[in-house]
Protein backbone atom coordinates (compact mmCIF):
# COMPACT_ATOMS: atom_id res chain seq x y z
CA UNK A 1 0.00 0.00 0.00
CA UNK A 2 1.49 3.32 -0.72
CA UNK A 3 1.38 5.40 1.80
CA UNK A 4 3.76 8.01 1.16
CA UNK A 5 4.97 10.36 -1.53
CA UNK A 6 8.01 12.67 -2.19
CA UNK A 7 6.07 15.86 -0.37
CA UNK A 8 5.89 13.78 2.66
CA UNK A 9 1.87 13.84 2.08
CA UNK A 10 -0.20 10.14 1.74
CA UNK A 11 -2.35 9.22 -0.95
CA UNK A 12 -4.82 7.45 0.67
CA UNK A 13 -6.21 6.76 3.78
CA UNK A 14 -7.09 3.54 5.23
CA UNK A 15 -10.98 3.61 6.95
CA UNK A 16 -10.57 1.31 10.06
CA UNK A 17 -14.11 1.23 10.42
CA UNK A 18 -15.55 -2.28 12.01
CA UNK A 19 -12.33 -4.45 10.92
CA UNK A 20 -11.58 -5.82 14.24
CA UNK A 21 -15.48 -7.07 14.37
CA UNK A 22 -16.08 -8.70 10.98
CA UNK A 23 -19.21 -10.04 12.24
CA UNK A 24 -20.85 -7.05 12.79
CA UNK A 25 -20.55 -5.46 9.54
CA UNK A 26 -22.92 -7.53 7.64
CA UNK A 27 -25.65 -6.94 10.13
CA UNK A 28 -24.41 -3.17 10.70
CA UNK A 29 -24.35 -2.98 7.06
CA UNK A 30 -28.14 -4.28 7.19
CA UNK A 31 -29.16 -1.74 9.61
CA UNK A 32 -27.44 1.50 8.07
CA UNK A 33 -29.07 0.55 5.20
CA UNK A 34 -32.40 0.29 6.21
CA UNK A 35 -32.16 3.84 8.20
CA UNK A 36 -30.48 5.19 5.15
CA UNK A 37 -33.63 4.24 2.86
CA UNK A 38 -36.20 5.66 5.92
CA UNK A 39 -33.99 8.72 6.14
CA UNK A 40 -34.79 9.32 2.12
CA UNK A 41 -37.92 8.71 2.10
CA UNK A 42 -39.17 10.17 4.95
CA UNK A 43 -36.78 13.45 4.37
CA UNK A 44 -38.35 13.03 0.67
CA UNK A 45 -41.57 13.20 1.70
CA UNK A 46 -41.09 16.26 3.99
CA UNK A 47 -39.65 18.43 1.33
CA UNK A 48 -42.25 17.26 -1.29
CA UNK A 49 -45.37 18.28 1.12
CA UNK A 50 -43.87 21.88 2.16
CA UNK A 51 -43.25 22.58 -2.08
CA UNK A 52 -46.91 21.32 -3.17
CA UNK A 53 -48.93 21.88 -0.62
CA UNK A 54 -49.56 25.60 -0.92
CA UNK A 55 -50.85 25.49 3.13
CA UNK A 56 -47.03 24.90 4.23
CA UNK A 57 -45.54 27.88 2.42
CA UNK A 58 -44.68 30.18 5.31
CA UNK A 59 -41.39 30.39 6.61
CA UNK A 60 -41.82 27.47 9.76
CA UNK A 61 -41.98 24.91 6.76
CA UNK A 62 -39.42 26.15 4.45
CA UNK A 63 -37.07 25.67 7.13
CA UNK A 64 -38.15 22.78 7.90
CA UNK A 65 -37.58 21.97 3.85
CA UNK A 66 -34.16 22.53 4.14
CA UNK A 67 -33.40 20.68 6.88
CA UNK A 68 -34.67 17.28 5.56
CA UNK A 69 -32.40 18.64 2.47
CA UNK A 70 -29.69 18.98 4.61
CA UNK A 71 -30.72 15.77 6.76
CA UNK A 72 -30.47 14.07 3.29
CA UNK A 73 -26.83 15.93 2.31
CA UNK A 74 -25.48 15.04 5.56
CA UNK A 75 -26.20 11.06 5.19
CA UNK A 76 -25.50 10.92 1.97
CA UNK A 77 -22.21 12.69 2.78
CA UNK A 78 -21.17 9.18 4.56
CA UNK A 79 -23.56 6.77 4.87
CA UNK A 80 -22.40 5.27 1.46
CA UNK A 81 -19.02 5.27 2.22
CA UNK A 82 -19.62 3.22 5.32
CA UNK A 83 -21.97 1.18 3.85
CA UNK A 84 -19.41 0.25 1.04
CA UNK A 85 -16.46 -0.20 3.56
CA UNK A 86 -18.48 -2.71 5.77
CA UNK A 87 -18.77 -4.74 2.30
CA UNK A 88 -15.40 -4.40 0.89
CA UNK A 89 -12.03 -5.83 2.55
CA UNK A 90 -9.99 -3.09 0.96
CA UNK A 91 -11.23 -0.01 2.96
CA UNK A 92 -9.39 2.60 1.40
CA UNK A 93 -9.90 6.28 0.62
CA UNK A 94 -8.05 8.57 -1.45
CA UNK A 95 -6.41 11.77 0.00
CA UNK A 96 -8.82 13.96 -2.61
CA UNK A 97 -12.09 11.79 -1.84
CA UNK A 98 -11.40 12.11 2.28
CA UNK A 99 -11.02 16.04 1.94
CA UNK A 100 -14.38 15.87 -0.06
CA UNK A 101 -16.29 13.92 2.67
CA UNK A 102 -14.45 15.55 5.41
CA UNK A 103 -16.00 18.86 3.93
CA UNK A 104 -19.44 18.02 3.34
CA UNK A 105 -20.16 16.37 6.60
CA UNK A 106 -18.76 19.49 8.41
CA UNK A 107 -20.55 21.64 6.42
CA UNK A 108 -23.85 19.73 7.10
CA UNK A 109 -23.30 19.73 10.28
CA UNK A 110 -22.13 23.38 11.29
CA UNK A 111 -25.23 24.01 8.66
CA UNK A 112 -27.63 22.39 10.81
CA UNK A 113 -26.52 24.31 14.04
CA UNK A 114 -27.51 27.68 12.51
CA UNK A 115 -30.33 26.31 11.17
CA UNK A 116 -32.02 25.32 13.84
CA UNK A 117 -30.93 28.54 15.94
CA UNK A 118 -32.80 30.19 12.93
CA UNK A 119 -36.39 27.84 13.51
CA UNK A 120 -35.98 28.94 16.53
CA UNK A 121 -36.02 32.44 16.53
CA UNK A 122 -38.91 31.76 14.16
CA UNK A 123 -40.82 30.23 16.69
CA UNK A 124 -39.77 32.89 18.72
CA UNK A 125 -41.45 35.68 16.87
CA UNK A 126 -44.45 33.64 16.00
CA UNK A 127 -45.76 33.20 19.82
CA UNK A 128 -44.15 36.45 20.81
CA UNK A 129 -45.18 38.27 18.57
CA UNK A 130 -47.33 37.30 16.47
CA UNK A 131 -48.85 40.21 15.26
CA UNK A 132 -45.41 41.67 13.71
CA UNK A 133 -44.60 37.95 12.43
CA UNK A 134 -45.86 38.29 9.27
CA UNK A 135 -43.71 41.65 9.02
CA UNK A 136 -41.03 40.37 10.58
CA UNK A 137 -40.65 36.65 9.45
CA UNK A 138 -41.40 37.86 5.27
CA UNK A 139 -39.91 36.18 2.33
CA UNK A 140 -37.67 38.79 1.83
CA UNK A 141 -36.03 37.69 5.28
CA UNK A 142 -36.73 34.05 6.11
CA UNK A 143 -34.89 33.25 2.52
CA UNK A 144 -31.48 34.85 3.19
CA UNK A 145 -31.87 33.53 7.09
CA UNK A 146 -31.26 30.13 5.17
CA UNK A 147 -28.89 31.41 2.64
CA UNK A 148 -26.98 32.87 5.53
CA UNK A 149 -27.07 29.19 7.40
CA UNK A 150 -25.74 27.62 4.57
CA UNK A 151 -23.18 29.97 3.81
CA UNK A 152 -22.21 29.82 7.13
CA UNK A 153 -21.80 26.71 7.62
CA UNK A 154 -19.92 25.83 4.53
CA UNK A 155 -17.54 28.48 5.17
CA UNK A 156 -16.49 27.22 8.62
CA UNK A 157 -16.28 23.82 7.03
CA UNK A 158 -13.71 24.98 3.89
CA UNK A 159 -11.71 26.36 6.79
CA UNK A 160 -11.01 23.69 9.02
CA UNK A 161 -10.91 21.18 5.98
CA UNK A 162 -8.14 23.23 4.22
CA UNK A 163 -6.15 23.75 7.91
CA UNK A 164 -6.47 20.15 8.29
CA UNK A 165 -5.38 19.17 4.57
CA UNK A 166 -2.38 21.08 4.30
CA UNK A 167 -0.93 18.87 6.96
CA UNK A 168 2.28 16.56 6.17
CA UNK A 169 0.67 13.25 6.81
CA UNK A 170 4.26 10.98 6.80
CA UNK A 171 3.80 8.10 8.70
CA UNK A 172 0.94 6.26 9.96
CA UNK A 173 -2.74 6.79 7.62
CA UNK A 174 -5.10 4.27 9.02
CA UNK A 175 -7.84 6.27 10.40
CA UNK A 176 -9.39 4.59 13.41
CA UNK A 177 -12.87 5.91 12.38
CA UNK A 178 -16.06 4.55 9.67
CA UNK A 179 -15.17 8.26 7.79
CA UNK A 180 -12.83 10.87 7.39
CA UNK A 181 -13.68 12.31 10.83
CA UNK A 182 -11.81 15.50 11.00
CA UNK A 183 -10.62 14.60 14.56
CA UNK A 184 -9.79 11.44 13.57
CA UNK A 185 -7.49 12.80 10.57
CA UNK A 186 -5.97 15.54 12.56
CA UNK A 187 -4.21 12.22 14.56
CA UNK A 188 -2.54 11.54 11.97
CA UNK A 189 -0.60 14.47 11.40
CA UNK A 190 3.04 14.45 11.53
CA UNK A 191 3.09 18.41 12.41
CA UNK A 192 2.10 20.39 15.29
CA UNK A 193 -1.94 20.96 14.68
CA UNK A 194 -2.03 23.29 17.52
CA UNK A 195 -3.46 26.00 15.06
CA UNK A 196 -6.34 23.57 14.08
CA UNK A 197 -7.18 22.63 17.74
CA UNK A 198 -7.28 26.64 18.52
CA UNK A 199 -9.29 27.19 15.13
CA UNK A 200 -11.99 24.02 16.14
CA UNK A 201 -12.66 25.58 19.35
CA UNK A 202 -13.16 29.11 18.36
CA UNK A 203 -15.82 27.39 15.41
CA UNK A 204 -17.10 24.55 18.15
CA UNK A 205 -17.54 28.13 20.15
CA UNK A 206 -19.38 29.78 17.55
CA UNK A 207 -21.35 27.13 16.05
CA UNK A 208 -22.43 24.91 19.09
CA UNK A 209 -22.01 27.32 21.85
CA UNK A 210 -24.04 30.31 20.64
CA UNK A 211 -26.65 28.67 18.75
CA UNK A 212 -27.67 26.61 22.08
CA UNK A 213 -27.59 29.83 24.22
CA UNK A 214 -30.00 31.77 20.98
CA UNK A 215 -31.98 28.41 21.10
CA UNK A 216 -32.26 28.38 25.15
CA UNK A 217 -32.95 32.42 25.69
CA UNK A 218 -35.76 31.89 22.59
CA UNK A 219 -37.21 29.33 24.57
CA UNK A 220 -36.96 30.94 28.05
CA UNK A 221 -39.25 33.88 26.67
CA UNK A 222 -41.66 30.84 24.39
CA UNK A 223 -42.33 29.64 27.48
CA UNK A 224 -43.06 32.77 29.80
CA UNK A 225 -44.87 33.77 27.18
CA UNK A 226 -47.00 30.79 26.54
CA UNK A 227 -47.59 30.29 30.43
CA UNK A 228 -49.27 33.75 30.46
CA UNK A 229 -51.99 32.84 28.30
CA UNK A 230 -55.26 32.43 30.08
CA UNK A 231 -56.89 29.04 28.63
CA UNK A 232 -55.50 25.85 28.95
CA UNK A 233 -56.56 25.41 25.25
CA UNK A 234 -54.39 28.57 24.13
CA UNK A 235 -50.59 27.33 25.97
CA UNK A 236 -51.45 23.96 24.82
CA UNK A 237 -51.67 25.25 21.01
CA UNK A 238 -49.19 27.75 21.31
CA UNK A 239 -46.64 24.89 22.40
CA UNK A 240 -47.63 22.30 19.85
CA UNK A 241 -46.48 24.80 17.46
CA UNK A 242 -42.63 24.40 18.95
CA UNK A 243 -42.44 21.24 20.53
CA UNK A 244 -41.66 19.42 17.02
CA UNK A 245 -38.41 21.91 16.73
CA UNK A 246 -37.70 22.01 20.75
CA UNK A 247 -37.51 17.83 20.15
CA UNK A 248 -35.15 18.11 17.69
CA UNK A 249 -33.13 20.47 18.82
CA UNK A 250 -32.92 18.12 22.37
CA UNK A 251 -32.25 15.06 20.22
CA UNK A 252 -29.86 16.85 18.27
CA UNK A 253 -27.81 18.27 20.93
CA UNK A 254 -28.47 15.99 23.54
CA UNK A 255 -27.14 13.34 21.25
CA UNK A 256 -23.43 15.54 20.67
CA UNK A 257 -23.13 16.30 24.68
CA UNK A 258 -23.48 12.51 25.25
CA UNK A 259 -20.81 11.41 22.35
CA UNK A 260 -18.09 14.15 23.56
CA UNK A 261 -18.90 14.57 26.87
CA UNK A 262 -18.97 11.14 29.06
CA UNK A 263 -15.51 9.94 30.86
CA UNK A 264 -13.02 8.23 29.38
CA UNK A 265 -11.90 4.80 30.14
CA UNK A 266 -8.22 4.09 31.74
CA UNK A 267 -8.47 0.52 31.43
CA UNK A 268 -6.75 -0.78 28.73
CA UNK A 269 -9.63 -3.83 28.21
CA UNK A 270 -12.25 -1.03 28.99
CA UNK A 271 -10.38 1.35 26.30
CA UNK A 272 -11.17 -1.38 23.50
CA UNK A 273 -14.56 -1.55 24.78
CA UNK A 274 -15.43 2.09 24.85
CA UNK A 275 -13.58 2.40 21.40
CA UNK A 276 -15.92 0.16 19.78
CA UNK A 277 -19.02 1.71 21.68
CA UNK A 278 -17.65 5.48 20.63
CA UNK A 279 -17.67 4.08 17.09
CA UNK A 280 -20.95 2.93 17.04
CA UNK A 281 -22.59 5.84 19.10
CA UNK A 282 -20.86 8.24 16.35
CA UNK A 283 -22.08 5.75 13.44
CA UNK A 284 -25.90 6.06 14.76
CA UNK A 285 -25.53 9.68 15.19
CA UNK A 286 -24.88 10.02 12.21
CA UNK A 287 -28.36 8.22 11.01
CA UNK A 288 -30.12 8.19 13.70
CA UNK A 289 -30.88 11.83 14.23
CA UNK A 290 -32.18 12.37 10.36
CA UNK A 291 -34.08 9.77 10.40
CA UNK A 292 -35.90 10.93 13.33
CA UNK A 293 -36.87 14.40 12.38
CA UNK A 294 -39.32 13.51 9.84
CA UNK A 295 -40.72 11.35 12.19
CA UNK A 296 -40.80 13.87 14.87
CA UNK A 297 -42.29 16.47 12.71
CA UNK A 298 -45.09 13.70 10.75
CA UNK A 299 -46.05 13.06 14.80
CA UNK A 300 -46.28 16.32 16.39
CA UNK A 301 -47.53 18.73 13.65
CA UNK A 302 -51.24 18.27 11.95
CA UNK A 303 -50.10 20.21 9.42
CA UNK A 304 -46.95 17.93 8.01
CA UNK A 305 -49.84 14.96 9.22
CA UNK A 306 -52.89 16.41 6.98
CA UNK A 307 -49.97 17.41 4.06
CA UNK A 308 -48.94 13.67 4.20
CA UNK A 309 -52.32 12.14 3.76
CA UNK A 310 -53.53 14.60 1.04
CA UNK A 311 -50.13 13.69 -0.85
CA UNK A 312 -51.14 10.11 -0.22
CA UNK A 313 -55.11 10.61 -1.25
CA UNK A 314 -53.69 12.76 -4.69
CA UNK A 315 -51.48 9.55 -5.67
CA UNK A 316 -53.76 6.91 -5.40
CA UNK A 317 -56.20 9.06 -7.88
CA UNK A 318 -53.14 9.50 -9.80
CA UNK A 319 -52.51 5.50 -9.37
CA UNK A 320 -56.40 4.30 -9.97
Amino acid sequence: METTNQTGSVSEFVLLGLSAHPKLEKTFFVLILLMYLVILLGNGVLILVTLLDSHLHTPMYFFLGNLSFLDICYTTSSVPLILDSFLTPRKTISFSACAGQMFLSFAMGATECVLLSMMAFDRYVAICNPLRYPVVMSKAVYVPMAVISWAAGSAASMVQTSLAMRLPFCGDNVINHFTCEILAVLKLACADISINVISMGVTNMIFLGVPVLFISFSYVFILATILRIPSAEGRKKAFSTCSAHLTVVIVFYGTILFMYGKPKSKDPLGADKQDLADKLISLFYGVVTPMLNPIIYSLRNKDVKAAVRNLVVFQKHVTQ
